[in-house]
């Protein structure tokens, strides 16, 4: 009995030399392979995280999977009543009208724990000051933190505004996993997802962010299209008219082909019920429009009021 407890002694030292010595790598597919059965926080997730970070305290991807391990434990989801068509930039997931026929829409709404988002926010910044050139490690955190605002993201902003500074200030070699280095052109579009983000939250808080971040970006690119655009759009959606249509002029100027300026051109003229400016960019689109559909649809509708 003896002999055999201490084989059985010796066979668990082999198993815990065994965890000692897993490589990097081997911790990365145990842990991929596990959280594919599980989730980010199920069951046996922490355990290897504890020991993958007790063996590599500096590996990245540890940090990364520390991240997603308590970002996941940080939400709670539930069902909340809301008489509104959207929620936070979502559609309901039952759409409902009560018997007068008022919305009673039901959306999925977070609940965030703050200690455990604490927790995650550390662990993605740590993996930031491990590899400060990754720039999807930086839109992980930025995306984390916009959810965590819920619908009033004045963090979210001024996080974007300091990733602005560091790329038009410091010109960093950015790369992006699976995307290999990341140009000018490929910034800026990243950086319109989040004032695209933000306008879609339907908050005051949300607004004014988008307007405000864009407004900073064109401080570094003068007369990008996508950001005078969207203020254009900005205003448009408060009305103001004049404002709008001096934004969409500025880009159409310049690119008399950009979609963006002369839809919403056209839909400002409608707004207005001002003809004799939506022929103007009627006309534009039937020369400039991106399709043979939008150019035939803008001359139909020119062709129509002629014969008025």
């Amino acid at each position: 009995m003896k002999r055999i407890l201490v084989i059985l002694l010796s066979l668990a030292a082999l198993s815990v030399s065994a965890q000692e010595t897993y490589t990097q790598e081997e911790f990365l597919r145990r842990y991929n392979n596990l959280v594919s059965r599980v989730g980010a926080a199920g069951v046996g997730v922490e355990t290897l995280l504890n020991r993958w970070q007790e063996a590599y305290p500096e590996d990245v991807q540890q940090m990364l999977a520390r991240f997603s391990f308590c970002y996941a434990r940080c939400q709670t989801t539930r069902l909340e009543q809301k008489p509104v068509d959207r929620y936070l930039g979502r559609e309901p997931l039952l759409p409902m009208t009560d018997s007068l026929g008022n919305k009673c829409n039901y959306f999925e709404v977070t609940d965030f724990d703050e200690e455990l988002y604490a927790q995650a926010n550390l662990a993605i910044d740590q993996a930031i000051a491990a590899a400060p050139d990754h720039l999807d490690y930086r839109l992980v955190k930025l995306d984390a933190m916009m959810a965590f605002e819920q619908g009033n993201p004045d963090m979210t902003l001024q996080q974007l505004k300091a990733l602005a500074d560091r790329h038009f200030k410091q010109h960093p070699a950015w790369v992006y996993e699976g995307l290999g280095e990341v140009n000018e052109e490929q910034f800026k579009a990243f950086m319109q997802d989040y004032c695209v983000a933000l306008f879609r939250l339907g908050t005051p808080g949300g607004s004014q962010a988008f307007k405000t971040f864009s407004e900073y970006l064109l401080t570094y690119c003068k007369d990008e299209p996508l950001f005078l655009n969207n203020l254009g759009s900005y205003y448009l959606t408060q009305k103001d008219y004049k404002k709008a249509q001096k934004y969409f002029d500025q880009v159409l100027k310049k690119d008399p082909k950009d979609m963006t300026a002369l839809k919403n051109g056209i839909l400002l003229a409608r707004t207005k019920k001002d003809v004799k400016l939506e022929k103007k960019y009627l006309e534009m689109m039937a020369l400039n429009g991106a399709t043979e559909t939008d150019r035939a649809s803008a001359q139909a509708r020119l062709d129509a009021y002629s014969r008025k």
